[in-house]
Formats: C-alpha cells, sequence, structure tokens
C-alpha cells in the first residue's frame, strides 16, 4: 500500500487546501476530498488541480458533492443527503494520497460523527496546518489535543503566514510536536510560484517518511 496523509486545519479558510496542491504536486500524488461542501465557483478539487497543475486523473472524486457551502452536517440535510462516515474509505491507488477534510478536526459530518472520528478510523499521519496569526497558539495546542486524545498520528505543523518565530517554537515545545515548515501568503499566487516557496519552506523528506 502506497503512503498516506491527511491533510486537517486548526480553522476553515486557513489554505490548507493551498497547501494539499503543493504538497500533491512535490510528491507526484494523487488527490482525495472526502466531502465537498458549496459548488458554486471553484471547489477544492478544482483549485487543487489548477493550482499544484495536477492531472485530472489524479483528482479523486469526492465521496459527497454537497451544494450548500456549510459545515457537512448542516449542508448534507439541507441538500436532503444522508452522510455515512463509516463509508468513507480512501480510494486505492499506486500513488501517494493526500488528503483533504473540511474545516477543522470537530467540524461535524453528521449531527454524532465528527472528522476526527473517521481520522481516528484511518489512523493515517496527519499534517495540521495552522495560521500564524494571533489566537493560533490556543487553537493549534487545541487541536493537537483533540488528535491525541484518538490516538491518530501527528506527522507535524504546517505552517501558513507571515513569520510569527515566537509562536511557531512555542507551538513546538508546548505541543511536543514537529514543526514541518512554514508557508508564506504568496500574492500573488500562482502555480510557479506556490511550488517554488513550497520546495524552499520545506523538506520533501519528512513527508516521504510517512509509513505505508
Amino acid at each position: 500500500m502506497t503512503a498516506r496523509v491527511v491533510i486537517t486545519g486548526t480553522d476553515t479558510g486557513i489554505g490548507k487546501t493551498v497547501f494539499a496542491a503543493a504538497l500533491t504536486d512535490a510528491l507526484a500524488g494523487c488527490y482525495w476530498k472526502p466531502v465537498q461542501s458549496g459548488l458554486d465557483g471553484e471547489t477544492d478539487s478544482e483549485a487543487v488541480r489548477r493550482l499544484g497543475r495536477i492531472e485530472a486523473r489524479r483528482i479523486l472524486p469526492e465521496a459527497y458533492r454537497l451544494a450548500t457551502p456549510a459545515s457537512p452536517h448542516l449542508s448534507a440535510r439541507l441538500d436532503g443527503v444522508t452522510i455515512r462516515p463509516e463509508s468513507l474509505s480512501p480510494p486505492p491507488v499506486e500513488a501517494p494520497l493526500v488528503i483533504e477534510g473540511a474545516g477543522g478536526l470537530l467540524v461535524p459530518l453528521t449531527e454524532r460523527a465528527v472528522f476526527a472520528d473517521v481520522f481516528q478510523r484511518w489512523r493515517f499521519p496527519v499534517v495540521l496546518c495552522a495560521r500564524t496569526a494571533l489566537g493560533t497558539i490556543n487553537h493549534t495546542l487545541l487541536s493537537l489535543e483533540a488528535l491525541r486524545a484518538r490516538s491518530i498520528p501527528v506527522l507535524g505543523v504546517a505552517f501558513i503566514g507571515d513569520e510569527q518565530a515566537d509562536t511557531e517554537r512555542t507551538i513546538a515545545e508546548l505541543g511536543g510536536v514537529r514543526i514541518l515548515g512554514r508557508l508564506p501568503r504568496l500574492d500573488p499566487l500562482t502555480p510557479d510560484g506556490l511550488r517554488l516557496a513550497f520546495r524552499e519552506c520545506f523538506e520533501l523528506d519528512h513527508f516521504r517518511e510517512v509509513p505505508a
């Protein structure tokens, strides 16, 4: 079985889809978004394909595509769809697989299940994407506690944003976690710029160490 890694975040809108695009490109891997909420405009799968210049065949179909841009449990209810968390299983592929959740770990999939429950069943290593902005220490440490409470393996933290050396060091020390690197905000955000920034800011060997 090839390596699989889950990308999650401390919150929504922090840039984990951009990070997932860069990682999928760097690993020459496949990308899978199990649940997509919101179909107006560019979806996360489409953004990953564009930003990472990923071939269409390496973007795997979502298990659930929900029209309403909301938490999956609410979006599914409004769309008249029943999400079955126990049915979510990564498609078999021969390349490294990057899996992106929605929002943070405790985002509800249903009224009784959150994304972390699915990650606990899979037990694939998780990359936790975190802002460098004010408030990130609390959010990141709480997310690490939620992962460890479920015995979900943590590959490390990937920061996104401007450098905040003290914040990054504090999270590493208090969280007892490896800092994988920091992806700066890119303006403009282009495929070439993203590829270059990722290679400058992250050691790819950290991700190649992921067990199969």
